[in-house]
């Protein structure tokens, strides 16, 4: 085999290279004589099928396995050799190839680039800690009472007020451009719906209207479609429905005792305390891991100032801007990014790709380097956890990831991302400070 360097660039790389005939000849030779040893065809006894008829039969099918072999032995051996590492799948553009004649083919490939590493101590990071306290325990029990509330009648004849239940019969009707109604479009018209007044689940304003009606009464209520609203043909359109008022329900909350603690799976009220009080901690810790994370690879970021594949970045910006280009479609652009022009948009969502790759490579450079793995009893317990949000489909799941090992890997690289961050922040210098619940809770969301 001869391999000749073309110059490089950057970090592009491109060779020649030459595979003698007499090689592919002697391969494709041994492999039609073991295809002739294992036919069995018509008029010929088995293992005695002549050379020639094996030839004019499969000569072309295995000449191309040979082609194919042959080039990816002498990619990898040509990568090996000089201790390669490709960023991406080289490339492989056939210059000659002849029955008789030599192989020659141009390979190019695009390297990982040198990293270095950053000093981790240098990194100063600060970790806000909240604890739950009573009236955030209160808070959360609350939520749950309202969410296990039950409804009763209301016997006397009162308006509906905020968080009562109206039970009504609704029609709902596009406006025209005249201000006339057209006829009652799909989906817009129900009976004996429990509505909560001015509650959540509704187009804004409409179960805000309910306020004030009384069971019997019948009103008309006008409101307006969401410009990003799922369906198409209403989205951004006014309306008008016609809500008749049947029946008032008040809503009663559970008391909070030791029964209501049971049917949430404790034995007593401060049994139950003590659960969300737990489940609040994990939850502030979790937001403040997210918050100094994000921080920790903003300080990366700072510190990683190598040149990246240009194939990488093309990729990932490829994948953001195809998600861009449908959120524009759809009319989902995210705010920023309304009133951009194009140019604008590819050029800083190309920053990002860009950013991104990065990150990927000194974070999976920080990992290589220092032997951090991803255990086959992590991946059977992420295998298990994913299976198990699919309830009555968990061995499917499980089957699925044992024959794909690609979903596999796409487990596998937040499990290695969260070691790799949680070796840094045991390097870097990370200043624990108390902070207030909702003060966490509002800068994480």
């Amino acid at each position: 085999m001869q391999v000749t360097e073309l110059p490089a660039e950057g970090l592009k790389r491109a060779f020649t290279v030459v595979v003698p005939a007499a090689s592919l000849a002697e391969r494709r030779d041994a492999r039609l004589k073991k295809l002739g040893a294992e036919l069995r065809l018509p008029g010929f006894r088995p293992g005695k099928v002549p050379p020639a008829v094996v030839k004019a039969r499969y000569g072309q099918a295995v000449a191309g396995e040979v082609l194919e072999e042959s080039v990816n032995e002498a990619t990898r051996q040509v990568i090996s050799d000089r201790g390669l590492r490709p960023a991406l799948q080289p490339k492989i553009e056939l210059v000659n190839y002849s029955e008789g004649a030599d192989l020659e083919y141009k390979l190019d490939l695009e390297l990982l680039p040198e990293i270095p590493m950053p000093e981790f101590a240098g990194i100063e990071l600060t970790r806000e800690k909240a604890t739950p306290g009573e009236a955030q325990v209160e808070e959360f029990l609350q939520t749950m009472r309202e969410r296990l509330a039950g409804a009763e009648d209301v016997a006397e004849a009162r308006p509906a007020a905020k968080g009562d239940i109206l039970v009504c019969d609704f029609e709902g009707r596009l406006k025209k451009d005249d201000g006339s109604l057209d006829e009652p479009f799909k989906g817009g018209t129900a009976n004996d719906m429990p509505i909560e007044v001015a509650g959540t689940g509704f187009i804004p304003g409409f179960t805000e209207q309910l306020e004030g009606m009384s069971a019997g009464e019948t009103k008309d209520i006008d409101v307006s479609f969401p410009a990003e609203y799922g369906s198409a043909e209403l989205a951004g359109k006014a309306a008008v429905f016609k809500i008749t008022a049947k029946t008032l329900r008040e809503k009663k909350l559970p008391a909070l005792d030791d029964d209501f603690a049971k049917r949430l799976g404790v034995e007593d009220v401060a049994a139950l305390k003590a659960r969300v009080t737990d489940n609040l901690q994990r939850e502030y810790d979790a937001l403040a891991r997210m918050k100094v994370k994000r921080a920790l690879l903003d300080a990366l970021s700072e510190k990683a100032s190598f040149t990246v594949p240009e194939g990488m970045v093309e990729a990932e910006f490829g994948q953001i801007w195809q998600r861009v280009e449908a959120d524009m479609k759809a009319g989902k652009l995210d705010e920023e990014d309304q009133g951009k022009d194009e140019a604008t948009l590819k050029a800083e969502y190309r920053a990002i790709a860009e950013r991104r790759i990065r990150l990927g490579l000194l974070l999976s450079e920080i990992g290589r380097t220092n032997n951090i793995q991803v255990s086959n009893d992590e991946l059977a317990n992420a295998m298990r956890m994913e299976a198990s949000r699919y309830p009555g489909q968990e061995k499917q799941v499980l089957e699925f990831f044992r024959s794909n090992p690609q979903a596999v890997e796409g487990l596998r690289a937040p499990i290695f991302e969260e070691k790799v961050v949680d070796f840094v922040l045991e390097l870097a210098k990370v200043t624990e400070t108390p902070v207030e619940p909702k003060a966490l809770t509002e800068a994480a969301g």
